[in-house]
């Protein structure tokens, strides 16, 4: 299960056609600061759960199937400093929460 991995630091998985959605357990991973999902499949929304990696820096999930709306968790990572979503089905606007 990828909640185990919480000491991992980096997560790096680009372009390997992973598909399915995000787990909720990835807001197990506390010590993570980097994650590229990027150039997959992976479709469904973004969990909410995501707002509780701490240490979390930057967060790739561009080119793929997500849909439905950025939640405002994500504003609960203090230390996020790049959110990259684009070439998805994302709808509505950014939460005010981030940034």
């Amino acid at each position: 299960e990828i909640g185990m991995m919480e000491n991992l630091v980096l997560l790096h998985l680009a372009n390997n056609s992973i598909s399915g959605t995000i787990p909720t357990e990835i807001g197990m991973m506390k010590s993570t600061n980097l994650l590229i999902l990027d150039m997959n499949t992976i479709s469904g929304t973004i969990p909410t759960e995501i707002g509780m990696m701490e240490h979390h820096e930057h967060l790739f999930l561009l080119k793929n199937y997500i849909n439905g709306t950025v939640p405002t968790e994500i504003g609960l990572i203090e230390t996020l400093a790049g959110l990259f979503l684009s070439n998805n089905s994302i709808n509505d606007t950014i939460p005010t929460e981030i940034g």
